[in-house]
């Protein structure tokens, strides 16, 4: 089984919005195989709270405005640290970088596979990484994400 048409189609506007709102390491992956609830991940992160908050409402917006999806479930939304907005469809989670990083999602769900996204969410990828190393008082590196 894969994910459908219409997961395919929630999952490139929530990351084409995550991009817009300059959103961190976007990342999707086909989870209808191995899970029933739903069809795809959609992982994305950013630096603050703020932005956070930012790219989830701007996720939101979009999918409801352009393709009439509303979230069954939204969560973390008081922190903002890490937000999740459950479409039945897709999931998209939506971390602060810290969080990103200590959870590590990407280590649980890496043997599905990827889907494909729009050019500007692939663009994103190592952004986390970069920010990490330019905030380091020293240029240090920051914490990696695979």
């Amino acid at each position: 089984m894969t994910a459908t048409d219409r997961s395919l189609e929630l999952i490139n506007a929530a990351a084409q919005a995550a991009a817009d709102k300059l959103a961190h390491d976007i990342i999707a992956y086909d989870v209808s195989d191995v899970l029933s609830i739903t069809d795809a991940f959609l992982l994305a992160s950013a630096p603050n709270d703020r932005q956070v908050k930012s790219i989830v409402d701007e996720i939101e917006e979009r999918l409801n405005k352009d393709l009439g999806a509303k979230p069954v479930r939204r969560e973390g939304d008081r922190e903002a640290r890490w937000v999740l907005l459950d479409y039945v469809d897709i999931v998209v989670h939506v971390q602060h970088s810290e969080e990103r990083v200590f959870y590590a999602l990407e280590r649980l769900w890496k043997d599905c596979p990827q889907l494909e996204l729009p050019a500007d969410a692939e663009a994103t990828r190592g952004k986390a990484q970069e920010y990490a190393q330019a905030q380091a008082p020293d240029g240090g590196v920051g914490g990696e994400l695979s």
